[in-house]
């Protein structure tokens, strides 16, 4: 991640926004790969907000995001933040870089020692509606990660079967295990994939599946009926079999989080109630089949963001590193065989 200074976001302002007094700002928490601001300026004697956000390095795929933006603002009634300005060739000496509206609410995953279960229930719901309105609404022809081409959404590397394209995708997290301290399980993982990807569809229809759906790139405000004031973090998207994400948002949301047995069953109802709000969904025995799959798919892929997530001297590393190796031992388990 590049070093970003008071100067970057200065030269920001000065070629994109609006008249000025003066601004602070401060680097946004969460899990992010790029770096993002959250910037105030004064005008006026009136406070205004806004969200930088500049293309980290090496990552060719940064302007899909601004793009994705307007495109599901446009073809859902996902609560998304708005593109303010994107700049991908700026004036000034700054990587690539896009400025949108500051959303109100805090992220999800520091606002779990406040929630009760009627919160849990009404957050888990809404996510549930906000996978099944991108679902509903938005197709592709083809399975894969987005990308932009002449200024329009394409797919890179398309394939046309999900079962191919799922175990790529699975075969590289445990490749970018080396290194972490779960190399040691990339042996038992592969063979895990490789004796159950056979149960994975090869057909579907390819969905707009924002692969990095975890609660710190949700904004909630709790008492709202509506909590969730805004999806970030667009840049991991995939054309993807909808099961799939259904399944990962059970893992990020219930199953990692809850221990109780009737706890999970009943806010997996909630997901589903409200995934049904825009298009059916029967989670019948091909479902229940693959979904160990997809989670333990899901939870490698955590697995490979660990050190970024944690500090050497960050008290709770061991306890998250012993969760992960909970979690993988239980969906090993629960493989179907």
């Amino acid at each position: 991640m590049q070093t970003t200074s008071a100067a970057d976001i200065e030269a920001v302002l000065d070629e994109s926004g609006p008249d000025y007094e003066e601004f602070s700002y401060e680097a946004a928490t969460g899990g992010t790969r790029a770096d993002v601001y959250m910037v105030t300026l004064v005008y006026q004697g009136n406070e205004y907000e806004v969200v930088v956000k500049f293309q980290p390095p090496n990552d060719d795929r940064f302007a899909v995001e601004p793009k994705l933006h307007d495109y599901v603002a446009d073809r859902t009634d996902i609560p998304i933040p708005r593109i303010l300005v994107f700049k991908q060739e700026p004036e000034r000496n700054v990587p690539p870089y896009f400025v949108t509206e500051r959303v109100r609410g805090d992220n999800l995953a520091d606002q779990y020692g406040a929630m009760d279960q009627s919160h849990w229930e009404r957050v888990i719901e809404q996510v549930g509606s906000i996978m099944g309105d991108l679902h509903s609404e938005i197709a592709f022809e083809a399975f894969g990660r987005l990308m932009l081409y002449d200024d329009r959404i394409t797919i890179r590397n398309w394939r046309g079967n999900w079962r191919e394209y799922f175990g790529d995708l699975t075969r590289s997290h445990i490749d970018r295990l080396a290194g972490t301290p779960f190399e040691g399980m990339q042996s038992r993982a592969r063979d895990a994939i490789d004796d159950t990807l056979s149960l994975v569809p090869e057909d579907g229809m390819p969905r707009l599946v924002h692969d990095d759906m975890q609660p710190t790139n949700l904004l909630c405000m709790l008492d709202e009926p509506d909590p969730v004031t805004a999806v970030l973090d667009w840049q991991d998207t995939l054309a993807a079999h909808r099961d799939y994400q259904l399944a990962q948002s059970e893992f990020l949301y219930i199953d990692s989080t809850f221990d109780d047995p009737q706890v999970r069953d009943r806010l997996r109802e909630q997901l589903y109630e409200g995934y049904r709000t825009h298009t059916e969904f029967d989670p019948g025995e091909a479902y229940e089949r693959c979904k160990p799959i997809y989670q333990l798919s899901t939870l490698l892929w955590r697995m490979t963001g660990f050190d970024d997530a944690f500090a050497e001297d960050d008290l709770g590393r061991a306890r998250a590193e012993f969760q992960y190796r909970q979690q993988f031992d239980r969906l090993l388990g629960e493989l179907p065989r």
